[in-house]
């Protein structure tokens, strides 16, 4: 039977012939690609001189001035891999609009350079991923081209207004390290996490700063009110004890009861306690913190008091000096309510995801890998909250 061959005049023809090819389980070898690459780049190049044709036409009709200018080169990334093209402009107009109409990259070479970028790799590795996915590697112009977008999405959550809708605030600073040309550098994460009056947890923003210091804190809890989170809502704050927030809370929050974490209370206490005593130690402390209410937890302090403070008389300092505040959360009647509030346990769990995820690299690249991880993982726990804000990752930026 005789074979016709056919002349591809358009983008919408050859991607019908692509899928066709791939309905018959047909294989793109690198020639096919390449022969691909340029028929595409001509045809989107063709579209694109005539849409300056066009707009010089009508300039022409109006008597406006304005000139061809030359072309500049851009690469656009497709099915079929990076294509390099000419782009034609005239002083005052480039038909980019015709790389938006076209633009038909496959949603999974997005996610795929957003992922790499996510995990902290750079540039030139995310380029070299892609190269089992469309055969060749991708240019680092194209790369930092769809990064830009998720940096866009992390500058957004960072500048969004805020809602007042929260009965509890959670604030923790967790430790990170990112590399340096000096090595690894530690640096705290500000975390603020709400619950919401529905009850949904959601990380209300974060920071990474040079320090936990009161400055930092302040900072960072002054730009959070600034954007909507005046606190009139607000029930209790969850604080981890560092010297920093607890110094920043008065100016920020003056009004609002403060709840010590009885997470890092417990570490605290136990690492003024001999190893030998620590589960013994750790019962009496639980029996404090849950207690079935306010007067009975007081009781348990006294009597752990009584027990520990000749052996450990640090370690009873140590809950004796924040008991008021670690009691906070007996405002609330049932168990079950008060362990929702009483730790900052909400925000390790997040962190533990974070390492989870960059464990194979050890520390991050830079303080842009820091903040795009960061902004994922708790972007998607948002999600699976129902509490995250929408950021459109688009490949028309």
């Amino acid at each position: 039977m005789p074979q016709h061959a056919a002349t591809i005049e358009s983008l919408a023809m050859a991607f019908a012939l692509v899928k066709a090819m791939q309905a018959d389980g047909l294989e793109w070898s690198e020639g096919y690609r390449a022969l691909g690459r340029q028929a595409l780049a001509a045809i989107i190049e063709g579209r694109m001189v005539e849409a300056v044709d066009v707009y010089l036409d009508r300039l022409g009709v109006a008597d406006a001035p304005d000139r061809r200018n030359g072309f500049y080169r851009r690469s656009f990334l497709t099915e079929l891999g990076d294509i390099e093209l000419h782009v034609p402009r005239t002083r005052r107009f480039s038909p980019v609009a015709v790389l938006r109409a076209y633009a038909r990259r496959a949603p999974e070479i997005d996610r795929v350079i957003l992922a790499g970028f996510v995990l902290g790799l750079s540039t030139r590795k995310v380029g070299e991923v892609l190269l089992a996915l469309l055969g060749r590697p991708v240019s680092a112009e194209t790369v930092s081209r769809v990064a830009k977008q998720l940096d866009a999405a992390v500058a957004a959550f960072h500048r969004r207004p805020l809602q007042d809708a929260y009965k509890v605030l959670m604030l923790d600073g967790v430790v990170l390290a990112r590399k340096t040309g000096a090595g690894a550098l530690k640096r705290p994460v500000l975390v603020a996490l709400g619950i919401r009056l529905d009850g949904r947890k959601e990380v209300i923003d974060f920071r990474l700063a040079p320090a936990e210091s009161a400055a930092a804190w302040e900072a960072f809890l002054g730009d959070l009110i600034r954007r909507g989170l005046l606190g009139a809502r607000l029930e209790m704050i969850c604080v981890d004890g560092g010297a920093g927030l607890l110094a920043a809370l008065p100016t920020a929050f003056p009004d609002i009861p403060v709840q010590r974490c009885w997470a890092h209370k417990i570490r605290n206490v136990l690492d003024k306690v001999k190893k030998v005593d620590h589960r013994t130690v750790k019962r009496g402390l639980h029996l404090v913190m849950n207690a079935i209410h306010a007067p009975a937890a007081r009781h348990a302090a006294r009597r752990f008091a009584e027990r520990w403070g000749e052996r450990y008389p640090k370690a009873v300092a140590c809950l004796r000096d924040d008991l008021d505040d670690l009691l906070t959360c007996f405002r609330y009647k049932t168990l079950e309510q008060r362990k929702l509030v009483r730790t900052t346990n909400a925000i390790e769990r997040r962190f533990r995801e974070v390492r989870r995820r960059t464990r194979p690299m050890g520390t991050f690249q830079d303080r842009t890998s820091m903040d795009r991880i960061l902004f994922a993982v708790f972007n998607h726990e948002n999600k699976s909250q129902g509490s995250a804000t929408p950021f459109l990752l688009t490949h028309n930026n």
